[in-house]
């Protein structure tokens, strides 16, 4: 291995961690923020309904630049699309920092998901043309873990900067990280060798045999993306609802963020080994319970904030983690080899889809449920429909 594609891989590795940070950093100053931006104090309502416009903004721009800049990056090279991915989101974090009301930050929200969305895409795609093939899975799992690690940076952000504007001078960090994309990282040579994409492939994609996976591959990693994000993004809000009057949330809004990081590090890092040992079916159902009875423990035990709830939120994000590196396994198995990166991005995306509509309820579920604690108790719901997905996936493997 040359020199090359290690310092590829620590440039790629640092723009999908700032990416991990950049998607969730608004969330966990959500409940500051957004009575600033109102110039009053907000009703759990409104603040539910602001945040979840916020949250589906950004989804929708992931969902977009995963498709846009993917196919982008199949017409103008792995190394342009990375820079311009890495550039936007960055640029659009930078701007928060001047925003003065939500409605703008709505659209800072949009591109910046749009570019992470490009980011995760091209830059695993790039890393996996470049990499020797003998070692190649180990580091595209790390490559994954960079993500959960931004989200733990979001939260020591949250920590060390009292003004919540401060900590969006992070945009920085990947404008800086764009041009050193451009100007210094070579282009796949198979990206070189192969510039046209092979219409077959596309035709492949929908063919009788095919379109069940399909289905189920979006249903499944739908489902868990919508109970995932419906939850992450308001565990810091719901933190914040409990402590009331108490404390200013700062640490302990920070502290949940960092958990939420931990777990998905500490889960990816395990799903392989489960899947090892008892398959991946087993896995994924034994995982989606575990998800729902931490989700009960969590929801219906907590009235206010007290220490417990840290390990509570621990027991919950590690089977997260779990679930998220065990779909990365198991979903590009259900496709044969000819389509089988096309088929995952069609099934990762078009589940961004269901889950942007789903979380932008989530104001609406609060005032209709009573509470944070039931809105996203109510979306456990969707960890049901997971493990039905898979169960119907499964016999269709089997058949």
């Amino acid at each position: 291995m040359t020199q090359k594609p290690l310092f590829a891989f620590i440039v790629c590795m640092l723009c999908y961690l700032l990416g991990g940070t950049a998607s969730t950093l608004m969330s966990v100053y959500l409940p500051v923020a957004i009575p600033e931006l109102l110039q009053r104090t907000p009703t759990e309502q409104e603040l539910g309904e602001i945040g979840a416009y916020l949250s589906s903004s950004s989804i929708f721009g992931w969902m977009i630049g995963g498709l846009v800049l993917g196919v982008v990056s199949d017409k103008i090279g792995r190394i342009k699309t990375l820079a311009f991915a890495t550039a936007l989101y960055g640029f659009f974090t930078l701007l928060v920092v001047f925003v003065h009301d939500w409605q703008v930050l709505l659209i800072y929200r949009f591109f910046t998901g749009m570019g992470i969305g490009g980011v995760l895409l091209v830059s695993t795609v790039y890393i996996s043309e470049i990499w020797k093939e003998n070692n190649r899975p180990v580091i595209l799992g790390i490559l994954a873990v960079a993500f959960p690690v931004g989200i733990v940076l979001s939260g020591g952000l949250n920590v060390f900067f009292d003004y919540w504007k401060d900590a969006f001078w992070l945009g920085i960090l990947p404008l800086i990280l764009s041009v050193i994309t451009l100007f210094f990282l070579p282009e796949s040579e198979k990206w070189k060798q192969m510039q046209r994409l092979d219409n077959q492939i596309f035709k492949s994609l929908f063919l009788q045999e095919n379109r069940r996976s399909l289905f189920y591959g979006s249903a499944i990693f739908g489902s868990v993306l919508v109970g995932l994000w419906g939850i992450f993004s308001w565990l810091p809000t719901w933190v914040q609802s409990l402590l009331g009057n108490t404390s200013d949330g700062q640490t302990e809004r920070g502290l949940t963020m960092i958990l939420l990081g931990v777990g998905g590090i500490v889960g990816g890092g395990l799903s392989g080994f489960l899947i090892q040992k008892l398959g991946a079916i087993k896995t994924l159902i034994l995982t989606f319970a575990g998800c729902i009875l931490a989700c009960g423990i969590l929801f219906l035990t907590n009235t206010q904030f007290s220490k417990i709830i840290y390990a509570e939120m621990a027991f919950l994000t590690l089977f997260l983690g779990i679930s998220q590196g065990a779909l990365s396994s198991y979903i590009p198995a259900l496709f044969p080899v000819n389509i089988r990166a096309t088929a995952t991005g069609f099934c990762f995306n078009i589940a961004r889809f269901f889950t942007a509509t789903a979380v932008f309820f989530v104001g609406n579920l609060v005032s209709f449920f009573g509470g944070f604690s039931n809105a996203l108790l109510s979306f456990s719901a969707f960890f049901v429909l997971a493990i039905i997905a898979t169960f119907y996936a499964n016999k269709l493997n089997e058949s």
